[in-house]
Order: structure tokens, then C-alpha cells, then sequence
């Protein structure tokens, strides 16, 4: 985690009606909306692949990965890119938010209600005075390979 004097720091973004933070230091770079380029048999949380300034990046629909319905046809993703082992990830998301400071000595474990999916990638929360953010581990939300193993297991 990012962390100063005053706490830590995560860049916040919005997936459905969850509000999501990410520490700073693994955020490459927020990006509008680019075109991507599909991949056939790819997992459906993979969108496609986006060109970023000549390296390829794979970009992953959250709403697809943390189980969620559907983007409505009209409102356009952004991409969050992230820095994970793997390499970067773009996250497509609903909305960017602000860059928060958080101290460290707040972040609690993740509450019960928490769907399955969401529990996988959220290590903890923080209780802010009128939601939660929930922190996202970027590497488990870019782990994509149970989609592989289940795409893998329905075609037998």
C-alpha cells in the first residue's frame, strides 16, 4: 500500500453500485473509453485488448468479473490501468472517483454481505462516512484463469 505520513492514498472508482479503491502506486494510468479488438474463446470477463501506446494491454470488464449485470448500451466504460504481476490490466469501470487518504489503522476485514466474487478481490474495507470502500487487490481481479478452467470444463 501507498503509504504517507497521513495514511494511505487509493484512486477510487465506481463498478455498479460498488465504490472500490486501489492503491495508488498500482495505478498506471485512467484512460476514457478506447477501442479494443475482441479475442475469440477468450473468458467473458476478458472485453478484448487495447493498443496502449504501442504495448498491448487486456482489458477485463469488472461488472463480467465480480458477477454484476450488464453496462447499459449507452453509458461508456473507462479504463483504469493497473500495474499487476502479470503486467498491466485495464479495468473497465463505470465511473473514476477521487483519490482518497486512508489511515491504515481504519482498514477492517470485508463484511459478510459481500457477494462470493466481490470477496475474492476485496481484502478489506473502509467505512467512510456515507459508504463503504471496499479495497480492490488488483492482482486477484485480474486472475481471470477459473474463467479458463470453467470455459474449459463446460466444453467437456
Amino acid at each position: 500500500m501507498s503509504s504517507t505520513s497521513l495514511g494511505t492514498q487509493y484512486a477510487t472508482f465506481v463498478v455498479d453500485d460498488l465504490f472500490f479503491g486501489i492503491d495508488v502506486l498500482r495505478v498506471q494510468e485512467v484512460l476514457r473509453y478506447q477501442e479494443l479488438t475482441r479475442v475469440p474463446l477468450a473468458p467473458v470477463v476478458a472485453e478484448g485488448l487495447i493498443n496502449l501506446r504501442g504495448q498491448i494491454v487486456t482489458a477485463l470488464d469488472m461488472r463480467r468479473r465480480l458477477g454484476l449485470p450488464g453496462r447499459d448500451a449507452d453509458r461508456v466504460p473507462m479504463n483504469l490501468v493497473v500495474r499487476t504481476e502479470e503486467g498491466p490490466v485495464s479495468l473497465l469501470v463505470d465511473e473514476i472517483g477521487d483519490v482518497l487518504q486512508l489511515d491504515a489503522a481504519d482498514f477492517e476485514a470485508p463484511p459478510d454481505n459481500l457477494t462470493a466474487a466481490a470477496r475474492e478481490l476485496v481484502p478489506g474495507v473502509y467505512k467512510l462516512r456515507d459508504r463503504l470502500l471496499l479495497v480492490l487487490d488488483p492482482d486477484q481481479a485480474s486472475e481471470i484463469k477459473e474463467f479458463l478452467e470453467a470455459r474449459a470444463a463446460g466444453s467437456n
